[in-house]
């Protein structure tokens, strides 16, 4: 069974990147500390302070496990090779909504950079997966789960 190919820009790859760094040296540092102090107190059967740090410690490592896979299949979108005729993945975008009459400008990356508060969209999310493949100009019907809408690309960019 493969694994499933993670797209980040490499904005976001360095970001990652930094992430496990700082995990694997800052991070199991600190939980080591709480853990030598918390063995310090004495009975472990009843050391909710142990207890805590040991699932520290144990999310840690499962974050560092899940950010070692997702580098491993990265592969990053390479800005200088990505086209502004069509919108694609490293691609920003801005629309209309028709219906809102208002203008949005959206970044399509992966799944895993994806932050609607910085307005980074999945390609995987509805409105990611209707504006993929369009033009300026074209007008695309996003599926959404409260029901259809329409957006007009007004502009492309990288």
């Amino acid at each position: 069974m493969s694994e499933k190919t993670v797209f980040l820009t490499y904005e976001g790859l360095k970001e990652r990147e930094r992430e496990l760094e700082y995990l694997k040296t800052e991070k199991r540092k600190e939980i080591s500390e709480k853990i030598k102090v918390a063995l310090g107190f004495g009975d472990l059967s009843e050391n909710a302070e142990y207890d805590e740090a040991k699932n520290e410690q144990a999310e840690v490592e499962l974050k560092i496990v899940k950010l070692e896979k997702m580098l491993k299949n990265a592969k990053v979108i390479d800005e200088e090779e990505i086209s502004t005729d069509v919108v694609s993945m490293g691609i920003k975008v801005k629309v209309l909504d028709i219906d809102m009459e208002e203008e949005e400008e959206y970044h399509i990356v992966g799944s895993e950079e994806a932050n609607p508060m910085e307005n980074k969209i999945s390609d995987e999310s509805p409105v990611g997966r209707a504006l993929i493949g369009a033009k300026v100009g074209d007008v695309v019907t996003v599926e959404a789960p409260n029901g259809s809408f329409e957006m007009k690309i007004l502009e492309i960019s990288k």
